[in-house]
């Protein structure tokens, strides 16, 4: 009598693979939902390079402090610069406050985004003291960990606005 080959999987095998398949997704989708928040963040960090922008340029070529003020840097926005920004605020210094609208997280939204020109020591810059002169730095983060969560590398600063400077825009 001959012995026949079995031919396909068994049940035990078919349930391992089954396993492994439900373990790989359960790991995997919430690293894909982080990524996915990460790249709509990049858009919010988007909105803010163009501020970052104009108020270079504004430093080197304004001849004098009284045509520059707070929400008069050229790169405001109150209704929203994209799909995932609701507003944009500059201060007297020109530094800029993002808020960030739900879509991207509920956990995010109405939370602030913040980019400050700044020396290469990380001195904030001054129209008084520094009107005429190059922007060398940036300094770009959020007070709030759960926004800095899907900031990217570059953004990511722990961030503590001086209660000066958007006292006014709150």
């Amino acid at each position: 009598m001959k012995r026949s080959m079995q031919k396909g999987f068994t049940l035990i095998e078919l349930m391992i693979v089954v396993a492994i398949i439900g373990i790989l997704a359960a790991v995997a989708l919430p690293a894909y939902q982080d990524y996915t928040k990460k790249a709509k963040m990049s858009e919010v960090v988007l909105a803010l390079s163009s501020c970052r922008t104009t108020i270079s340029e504004k430093y080197q070529t304004a001849v004098n402090a009284s045509s520059l003020a707070a929400g008069a840097w050229g790169c405001e926005a109150s209704n929203g610069s994209g799909k995932y920004v609701t507003k944009i605020e500059t201060s007297e210094n020109g530094a800029v406050r993002l808020t960030v609208n739900g879509t991207i997280d509920t956990s995010i939204n109405g939370k602030f985004v913040y980019l400050e020109p700044a020396t290469t020591a990380e001195a904030a810059f001054t129209v008084a003291g520094n009107l005429g002169t190059a922007v060398p730095n940036w300094l770009c983060g959020s007070d709030d960990a759960a926004v800095r969560k899907y900031l990217p590398g570059s953004c990511s600063r722990n961030w503590t606005p001086s209660a000066s400077t958007w006292a006014a825009a709150n």
